[in-house]
């Protein structure tokens, strides 16, 4: 016996049971996901970028200024990572360019009690952890939204950076320090580019590869019906928080070197470009969907198109409008999107 249908989706290549029956093995063929896929459209307009940039400055296309091109995302796509797996699971961390002021404040604190790169370092990672760790209290445990609480986070630990330093700055870091934002692992390839092509691999085997990665997008999708499968979604959350933390206090070694300085107005304007990098790469800000490697692509784009405008020597209050028109775009053209997926 054969079995017919008139649904659209079906693909024409069947499989045939033990009892003779033939049944599609599959709704869609894997050509037509991959390009309808907001990947694949992601990776066309990142080409386009460059090839734009490259007519746009002669100096774009030099091995070294593609190099430098990276630091534009670098840091900030080491939180985005952490901040794609938090929003697929349905919530939100707006504090994440405060505890990189925090963190870096409490690393110039060690520099300044004569303490070298190891302690420095280390103190800037646990900083992030415990400002991650505060989030995922007040969110998980008092249930309260993490908008609100991240919003008054942000103030918090940014506030306490200002008390700090006031309009100081801390100066005169080990030059071994220098190696995380400055140094290069091989030619022009960065040591914060392989640490961001490490964490993109980690990402996309724990969100796409693990339980764990599951029972971020079942929490994201249904966090009732997650909780009633067995799933512990305010450990779950708990961890991303902690995630989100870490990261920050991640990138803020990196951005701290790569400065060699601290100072408490570091760091401004991340959380916006670090939530359109995750919006613009795919990550449903409803939650529940997403992927790493559209984090991944967007990271470029948005470096690409930083750089490209840098170039032009465009004034930054323009990029910010451009980083705000990005934001608000990205949030309306998934909807399009996918009714042209449908269509």
């Amino acid at each position: 016996m054969t079995i017919t249908t008139t649904d659209p989706d079906y693909s024409p290549k069947t499989a045939t049971t033990t009892a003779g029956r033939r049944i599609p093995d599959r709704l869609t063929p894997p050509m037509v996901r991959a390009i309808k896929s907001w990947e694949s459209l992601l990776l066309l307009v990142a080409v386009g970028i460059f090839i734009l940039n490259s007519f746009a400055s002669p100096y774009f296309l030099d091995a070294w200024n593609l190099s430098d091109a990276t630091f534009n995302f670098t840091e900030k796509a080491m939180i985005a990572f952490a901040m794609a797996l938090l929003i697929i699971a349905g919530e939100i961390d707006l504090s994440v360019a405060a505890i990189i002021a925090l963190a870096s404040t409490a690393m110039g604190l060690m520099m300044q009690a004569g303490f070298d790169t190891p302690m420095i370092v280390a103190t800037g990672l646990m900083t992030g952890l415990i400002c991650g760790a505060f989030n995922g209290v007040l969110v998980t445990r008092l249930g309260l939204p993490s908008i609100v609480v991240t919003i008054g986070t942000m103030s918090l630990f940014r506030g306490i950076s200002y008390i700090v330093l006031g309009d100081g700055a801390f100066r005169g870091y080990p030059e071994s320090f220098s190696w995380f934002g400055q140094g290069y692992v091989f030619w022009v390839i960065s040591t914060e580019l392989a640490i961001f092509a490490i964490l993109a691999v980690i990402y996309g085997v724990v969100l796409h590869k693990t339980n764990f990665g599951r029972a971020v997008y079942a929490v994201g999708n249904n966090a009732t019906a997650a909780m009633f499968s067995g799933i512990r979604v305010a450990r779950v959350k708990m961890i991303l928080f902690l995630l989100t933390g870490l990261m920050s206090g991640l990138a803020a070694v990196c951005l701290t070197s790569r400065l060699g300085s601290t100072r408490p107005s570091i760091a401004t304007g991340f959380e916006l470009e670090v939530v359109t990098m995750v919006v613009l790469g795919g990550i449903n800000i409803l939650g529940g969907s997403g992927s790493i490697p559209g984090v991944v692509i967007a990271a470029f784009v948005m470096g690409l198109v930083t750089f490209g405008l840098g170039l032009l020597n465009v004034p930054g209050i323009v990029m910010s409008i451009v980083i705000g028109a990005l934001l608000i775009g990205v949030i309306a053209l998934p909807r399009l999107w996918q009714k042209f997926r449908r269509g």
